[in-house]
């Protein structure tokens, strides 16, 4: 009885977890415009790959300060990417700095973000004040900004995939599952087709067919439909199996009898009945659409630049030199990616575990 409690507060902890996790990324996806500290198109010619800003809360004389500072970086070896902080002239991190304009939520205009330096003055330009956390890319840009905003799109993109896949699969296995045998083996014959073909190089396939520049939002709409239209079959061929085996439960034979018709049996009795295993296939099915739209900005045929994604971010990684220089940095969208996929596989262990009992 002890084991089985102790395994309960386990399941229990473990789903709390990738709730607040997944609960951390969908924050950062709504406030993407308002965490991030820059324009992720902005340049700052005179910092390419420049490290991360060292935020400081104590002073060379060991003094301590309740609002950290820090040291403007200079290049001092373009060819290497070597930068030397000047220690003459301290910046201080300001909460709720001005910034660049934009919509919060796409409704209200404005340009307070969560952090940035002390106010620009005229004697101190802009570039020398920035705060990048994560360094800059090649062209200057602030990579911490540019993540806020490719999570965005790749954690919008892919579960809004899953779940029109998810219903379309639903409503397609449902019915061939509660159909006669002719149509049964028709509809099956279609899903068991999609099924054999291997998702990823058909994702790649259907891209493909298009242009390879697209805006930010067509191309969204795009993989959003791709994703759809490929990855019902295995959803399908799932819920009708569960309705075959529901099918001939009392309580269907009992509402067939009372006069209910066969379509509201079908969606009102039996649907709801399978919605526990459904649901687990679903949290399945979002890390592999997230990783095929990492893959397709990966491969060069996603979301192109300036636009981020995480998958353009990564393919900095083919640079040795700047792997082996910096690997957390270069590799913190699949940490993103790892982390997310990790809450969201929290969220179904729940499930699945309940499932197995």
């Amino acid at each position: 009885m002890d084991e089985i409690i102790h395994k309960h507060h386990r399941r229990s902890r473990a789903f709390i977890a990738g709730v607040i996790i997944v609960g951390v990324f969908y924050f950062v996806v709504i406030f993407a415009d308002f965490l991030a500290p820059y324009d992720y198109r902005e340049q700052a010619r005179s910092m390419p790959s420049a490290p991360p800003t060292n935020i400081r809360f104590v002073d060379p004389e060991g003094g301590w300060h309740l609002i950290p500072y820090f040291y403007s970086q200079h290049l001092i070896d373009a060819r290497n990417s070597v930068y030397e902080e000047d220690t003459s002239r301290p910046y201080t991190v300001r909460l709720l700095a001005l910034g660049k304009q934009y919509r919060l939520l796409g409704i209200l205009p404005t340009d307070i973000h969560l952090f940035g330096a002390v106010e620009i003055r005229d004697d101190i330009s802009l570039e020398e004040s920035r705060i990048n956390l994560l360094g800059t890319d090649q062209l200057g840009r602030d990579r911490f900004s540019r993540l806020l905003f490719a999570t965005r799109f790749s954690l919008l993109v892919s579960p809004i995939g899953t779940v029109l896949a998810c219903l379309i699969g639903v409503m397609f296995g449902a019915v061939s599952g509660y159909a006669g045998r002719t149509l049964d083996t028709i509809m099956m014959g279609v899903a068991d087709t999609m099924i054999s073909l291997p998702t990823l190089i058909l994702i790649l396939a259907a891209r493909a067919a298009f242009p390879i520049e697209l805006p930010p939002m067509r191309a969204a709409t795009l993989l959003i439909v791709i994703f759809a239209l490929t990855g019902w079959a295995e959803i399908a061929r799932l819920a009708r199996g569960l309705v075959v085996s529901m099918r001939q439960r009392e309580f269907v034979i009992a509402a067939r009898a009372t006069g209910v018709t066969e379509m509201r049996i079908l969606f009102r009795h039996i649907v709801p009945n399978i919605s526990s295993p459904l649901i687990i296939q679903a949290t399945l099915m979002l890390p592999v659409f997230l990783l095929a739209a990492v893959a397709l900005s990966f491969l060069g045929v996603g979301l192109q630049e300036p636009e981020p994604s995480l998958g353009n971010m990564l393919s900095v990684s083919g640079d040795l030199t700047q792997l082996s220089a910096s690997p957390f940095l270069i590799l913190s969208p699949a940490i993103v990616i790892f982390a997310f996929v990790l809450g969201v596989r929290l969220i179904g262990w729940r499930g699945r575990a309940k499932l197995a009992n």
